[in-house]
């Protein structure tokens, strides 16, 4: 038998393109990638990747299967894989000035879910961020993992001036005695006081970890301040201000590395995702750069000239505005909820989320607020001039209701901010 004959189907099958195989996906990622160009991302959570991350993402690391860590595999054939594995690990490891680093959870959900197997056994108590104040679903909400997994209590804002209330937080503390304290948050505008958290957390005898999910791009360029000197644990996502791939990290002391890296694997997850670690170390190679240091620093730049522009218009933020990169619109205070105001603005090209506010009556999925950020439209190029038009045509399109004519003037508007700062091919 000639094994060339053989081997050709299997070449002609691997070798087919995509819109071979399945045209319809082939479209959709297509009606995706003219979505993401034609329209303003100011989504706070989302960002654009580099072609690099993007080319090590899709690359045959995909292929490999490589449970456990560099070193001590349980699958031959690791070499290389060990090698990207273990300079992502020093390069996340240097860019926070952490002991040890694992990179290999699949998101920032399976990152805090790790940590707290790593510290707490179920039914344990924790305290974290109340969801509606700028928490997280995994930080105890009740249809979380976190909520139904351990007991929760929760501290939250102020209602004066929708700042941490860091004496309710020490008062919490001092009454439920949590076996682990959760500083950080998916809506919070504000710069967040680590220090205070060690303190109260040293009182009472819990552990701290510290979510920088969304702030992880600002710690790295120093424009927040660090929690790594005051926390065992840092989580955090590797997309967001980071500008890498979707997936996790963990940051902790030395003393924790054992008991943390048994707990993400195999305690949470099997196979590490090699491609994405890939793709995870080439952003932590960006992350190092002046230019990574700069987008930053322009990032919130952006937020703040944002902001100002949106109070101008006489529209309400929560706080009064931003330390960050986020900033949280109260649409209620213009009777809207924040589903309306989210299809409104979907309507004139400008894509944000719908988000519940401190002391939110809606539920969720309506809610009061809209959550804006700036990281994506900055890695665009766009500056503070620009935040001047997107924020008069937020403004515009919430004024108006949603009006038809309106969102049609803004999606020209929005086509002409596009064309001029388009996302590479």
């Amino acid at each position: 038998m000639n094994p060339t004959t053989l081997a050709a189907p299997a070449a002609a099958f691997l070798d087919r393109d995509l819109d071979v195989v399945d045209p319809d996906v082939a479209g959709w990622i297509r009606d995706e990638e003219r979505r993401q160009n034609e329209g303003l991302e100011l989504i706070a959570s989302e960002n654009f990747v580099s072609r690099a991350v993007r080319e090590a993402q899709g690359s045959v690391l995909t292929n490999k299967y490589a449970e456990g860590y560099p070193g001590r595999r349980y699958y031959g054939g690791c070499e290389f894989i060990d090698r990207i594995e273990a300079v992502a690990i020093e390069r996340v490891k240097k860019l926070f000035g952490a002991e040890h680093a694992n990179v290999q959870p699949h998101s920032g959900s399976q990152a805090n879910m790790a940590v707290y197997m790593t510290v707490l056994k179920p039914g344990n108590t924790i305290l974290g961020m109340n969801l509606s104040h700028g928490g997280h679903l995994t930080h105890g909400h009740p249809l979380s993992y976190s909520g139904f997994e351990y007991r929760v209590v929760a501290y939250g804002v102020r209602p004066e001036d929708e700042r941490i209330d860091y004496d309710q937080l020490a008062a919490v503390a001092r009454e439920h005695r949590p076996g682990l304290i959760i500083a950080g948050a998916s809506a919070y505008p504000r710069e967040i006081d680590f220090r205070r958290f060690a303190e109260v957390a040293e009182e009472v005898g819990a552990v701290l970890m510290v979510d920088i999910a969304h702030i992880a791009g600002l710690v790295v360029a120093g424009i927040h301040p660090s929690p790594v000197p005051h926390a065992p644990f840092v989580t955090s996502t590797t997309h967001k201000t980071m500008r890498g791939p979707r997936g996790g990290f963990i940051l902790c002391r030395a003393d924790r590395a054992k008991d943390l890296d048994r707990k993400v694997f195999p305690g949470v997850q099997g196979g590490p995702l090699e491609h994405v670690i890939a793709a995870k170390a080439v952003a932590f190679a960006e992350a190092a750069t002046p230019e990574f240091a700069d987008y930053q620093r322009r990032t919130v730049e952006n937020a703040k000239a944002l902001a100002a522009r949106l109070t101008g218009r006489g529209l309400r933020l929560v706080s009064g505005g931003t330390d960050n990169h986020l900033m949280l619109m109260d649409v209620g205070a213009a009777g809207l909820s924040g589903k309306e105001a989210e299809k409104m603005l979907e309507a004139a090209g400008l894509t944000v989320n719908k988000n519940t506010i401190p002391f939110d009556t809606r539920p969720p999925l309506v809610a009061s607020g809209i959550r804006i950020g700036t990281p994506a439209v900055t890695t665009r190029g766009m500056g503070t001039a620009e935040m001047q038009t997107i924020g008069d045509s937020i403004a515009r399109v919430l004024e108006s209701r949603g009006d038809a004519d309106v969102q049609r003037e803004v999606r020209s508007t929005v086509a002409e901010l596009c064309a001029a700062f388009p996302l590479p091919v």
